[in-house]
């Protein structure tokens, strides 16, 4: 019996895919390298590799991993609330997690350094112990950390609601403990979600600007990141230098999606075994 399908066949779909993609993601990303080697591959290398671009990707892409990192933990523990436990503002509180896609980005940054400035609330407790946040690298992290939060709540939060909660009070009653029930069974079945989030956290890290400018402080060789760094390189009118450099921010970030993609992979094979 012919299948009846609500969408185009195979040749139609597959057609408008490869074009839509292509000219959405592959052509831009093939004029950024034709771009970058412009003017020689001595050139890419004194643009991509030197000092001060070295200096702002240690920062840029180490922020971005500290702050996927922390919301990996605060954002499980966040979505494990909304979807496990019942109370007032529940709603209020789950819509709350989404205002850093609505608001913004400008807006969010002159906001956290309005707030972890010396002066600010948070900052002028801070201040004193001897943990400056704004204008320091300390406040990049804090930056990433707001707008990153949304990808791992929203990205477990579904997969925690199809979790049958049979399966801990079964473990339960065979002897295991709390510590043995989430690693044995809730963080096996989480875990690709909990890394994909991870992932688009950091992705959306690497490339922020608009939040960080404001807080970052901007000193090169210390909280320069590499967008900055980018523009900086537009304003001088040195388009292939900045190509070059969202080139190898490119080759870097690929490698680490590879190697969330590969973690994600091994990890649902043991869950499935």
């Amino acid at each position: 019996m012919k299948r009846h399908s609500a969408l185009p066949g195979f040749g139609l779909s597959m057609g408008l895919t490869l074009f839509w993609v292509s000219a959405i993601v592959l052509v831009p990303l093939s004029a950024v390298f034709i771009r970058s080697f412009g003017e020689g591959w001595e050139h890419f290398l004194a643009a991509g590799f030197s000092e001060r671009a070295l200096a702002s990707y240690r920062v840029g892409f180490g922020a971005a991993l500290i702050a996927a990192a922390i919301n990996a933990v605060f954002g499980l523990i966040i979505a494990w609330v909304l979807v496990r436990l019942k109370f007032p503002g529940r709603r209020v509180l789950s819509a709350l997690i989404d205002l850093p896609f609505a608001l913004p980005t400008a807006v969010a940054g002159i906001a956290l350094t309005t707030l972890y400035a010396d002066t600010g609330w948070i900052g002028g407790l801070l201040a004193p112990l001897g943990i400056p946040v704004a204008y320091h690298p300390q406040g990049i992290v804090v930056a990433l950390t707001f707008i990153g939060l949304p990808f791992i709540v929203r990205t477990v939060e579904p997969v925690l609601m199809d979790l049958d909660v049979a399966y801990e009070e079964a473990a339960a009653t065979l002897g295991a403990n709390r510590r043995q029930r989430f690693f044995h069974v809730v963080l096996p079945e989480i875990g690709p979600a909990l890394l994909a989030g991870c992932a688009m956290a950091f992705a959306r890290g690497v490339g922020e600007y608009g939040s960080v400018i404001f807080i970052a402080g901007n000193m090169p060789m210390v909280s320069e990141i590499p967008p900055l760094l980018i523009v900086t390189q537009l304003e001088q009118y040195d388009y292939a230098g900045a190509s070059a450099i969202a080139v190898v921010m490119l080759l870097f970030s690929f490698v680490v999606l590879a190697i969330v993609n590969r973690l994600q992979t091994r990890i649902a094979g043991r869950a499935a075994a």
